[in-house]
């Protein structure tokens, strides 16, 4: 990222280890402008003729920063001003929620035609899952042949969750026409939650062969482009674990490194980050469910106002003043 001089008079305290601390740890909050983020357009007023507020999920990350004993509040890192651009021009920032403990909204999709050794970490994922803030709500849904199959709505009660994750079925005759369309279904499952911290896990091999070899490219995926778009709408962070499936694919070297290219694709572009290791499943999720972990123990949710009545695209670029600061972030958003 490159280093910003340019100030706001907002200012981020982030944590750099994944325990849960005092939300009032976030300083610099313009609280009184967050109800801009719940208001709606008025009746017959279209939406080019006024600002609006856009929400983002940001992960701030220091290079070179080990997480070590003591965890305590003490450890908080000033990163300096936080500045959000839209199409090049600054926007006014009108709220950073969340840090640590406050509550997050997470969906877990997994794929069920996985390898059988994902199994393996199921109970893994139960137990990351029972580590989330207090008054977190989680979805928990499988993808296969063409569906997304949610065996729990989004609930705060985490033993809940826990209870509906089952072993994948590891069968081709589970398999679906590509990740993507149930990932996107999954993502509309946010619509009816408050604005907040958002994201999603996917455990997939993330290949897109519905339409031939083709489409399994991250260039020309017409349904990852979907996802995509629809989780920088829902302010969505997307993460992934590579997994195998039971199909074979991972013996095409070419259709493995589409679908990775794809699931990083997915990710860097909804602010999230793909996990993976080689083209084989890791021994073990633990590392990568630690590292989640920490990302979303860092994670806040951004609202600034755009001034922008132009429809489409529109890119965003987000920067500490501190150097050596990186952030993932949404690409952009589509108006």
């Amino acid at each position: 990222m490159r280093q910003i001089t340019k100030k706001i008079t907002t200012t981020l305290i982030i944590a750099v280890f994944a325990c849960a601390v005092p939300a009032s740890a976030l300083v610099g909050q313009e609280r009184g402008l967050e109800v801009a983020e719940n208001k709606s357009t008025p009746r017959g007023k279209k939406d080019n003729d006024q600002a609006r507020a856009v929400v983002i999920p940001i992960t701030p990350r220091m290079r070179g920063l080990k997480v070590t004993e003591p965890r305590r509040e003490e450890d908080f890192i000033v990163l300096g001003n936080l500045i959000v651009r839209e199409d090049g021009e600054e926007r006014k920032i009108l709220s950073i929620r969340g840090i640590g403990n406050t509550p997050l909204a997470l969906a877990v999709l997994i794929q069920d035609d996985v390898v059988p050794s994902v199994s393996n970490e199921i109970k893994a994922i139960g137990e990351f899952i029972r580590t989330l803030p207090k008054d977190s709500r989680v979805l928990v849904g499988y993808i296969k042949n063409g569906s997304l199959q949610v065996r729990q709505k989004f609930t705060n009660e985490l033993d809940k969750a826990v209870k509906a994750l089952r072993i994948p079925i590891s069968s081709t005759s589970a398999a679906p026409y590509n990740p993507y369309i149930e990932i996107r279904e999954g993502l509309k499952r946010f619509e009816s939650l408050p604005s907040g911290r958002r994201a999603m896990l996917v455990v997939t091999d993330g290949l897109d062969n519905s339409r031939g070899a083709r489409s399994s490219s991250a260039g020309m995926s017409i349904d990852l482009q979907r996802a995509i778009r629809e989780a920088q709408r829902r302010s969505v962070a997307v993460y992934a674990f590579y997994a195998p499936t039971v199909t074979g694919t991972s013996y095409n070297s070419i259709l493995v490194g589409n679908a990775q290219s794809s699931l990083e694709k997915l990710t860097d572009e909804t602010g999230g980050r793909a996990f993976i290791q080689g083209t084989t499943i890791p021994v073990s999720f633990e590392p990568f469910l630690r590292e989640l972990g920490e990302s979303l123990f860092q994670q806040v949710a951004v609202t600034f106002l755009s001034t922008s009545s132009d429809k489409g695209f529109h890119r965003l670029e987000v920067s500490f003043e501190r150097p050596g600061v990186e952030v993932d972030y949404p690409a952009g958003y589509t108006r």
